[in-house]
């Protein structure tokens, strides 16, 4: 009798430590993701504020994504990475999303940027939250700033149905690259 008290005892201690280590890890996801919903509403109101149309032009989209990528090339390598958050205007769905960077070429240096997609249409957002995306060697396209433009002032086409808006510490990118970089589900987030 004595030792089944003692098994009771030690499966509820079990218990209550499993417990507690699972809620801590939700706390930490929850914690992270928060970050990351922050980092994108900083990132779109600096959008906004460097070229205002887009508040609209984004929520007449399908959807957006934003990342925050950190970068860092040394001689003739470089890679950066990322994380950020992609949103279906429709349903307000959230899916979190890594990005991997790999460059090539001579360079140093540290670059950080956040960037922003509009997806035109359905199609586009799911297979960019659903498959993943990955630009192949490099998509360099030069960016129209200021009212020249129209609604998509400050973006660029990178595949069909998809704009992007590349912002630094100093504003809206006028030259938005993207070597090699690939963008996939967090599943440690979502």
């Amino acid at each position: 009798m004595r030792i089944l008290r003692m098994h009771n005892v030690m499966a509820a201690v079990l218990f209550c430590v499993f417990a507690v280590a699972a809620n801590g890890a939700d706390d930490k996801i929850e914690e992270k993701q928060n970050e990351i919903r922050e980092m994108a509403q900083d990132t779109l109101q600096r959008l906004y504020k460097a070229e205002p149309r887009t508040k609209a032009v984004i929520k007449s989209a399908a959807g957006y994504a934003v990342f925050s990528n950190l970068g860092i090339k040394i001689l003739v390598a470089g890679s950066g990475n990322g994380r950020g958050i992609a949103v279906d205007n429709r349903t307000k769905n959230e899916t979190f999303m890594k990005m991997l960077e790999v460059q090539a070429g001579l360079g140093m240096g540290v670059k950080k940027f956040r960037v922003v997609f509009v997806f035109d249409n359905q199609k586009v957002l799911n297979n960019f939250v659903n498959s993943g995306w990955q630009f192949g060697g490099q998509a360099t396209a030069a960016a129209k700033v200021g009212d020249v433009g129209g609604a998509m002032a400050g973006a660029a086409s990178v595949s069909d149905g998809v704009w992007m808006y590349q912002l630094t510490d100093k504003g809206l990118a006028v030259e938005i690259t993207a070597k090699s970089t690939k963008y996939y589900k967090d599943d440690d987030l979502n």
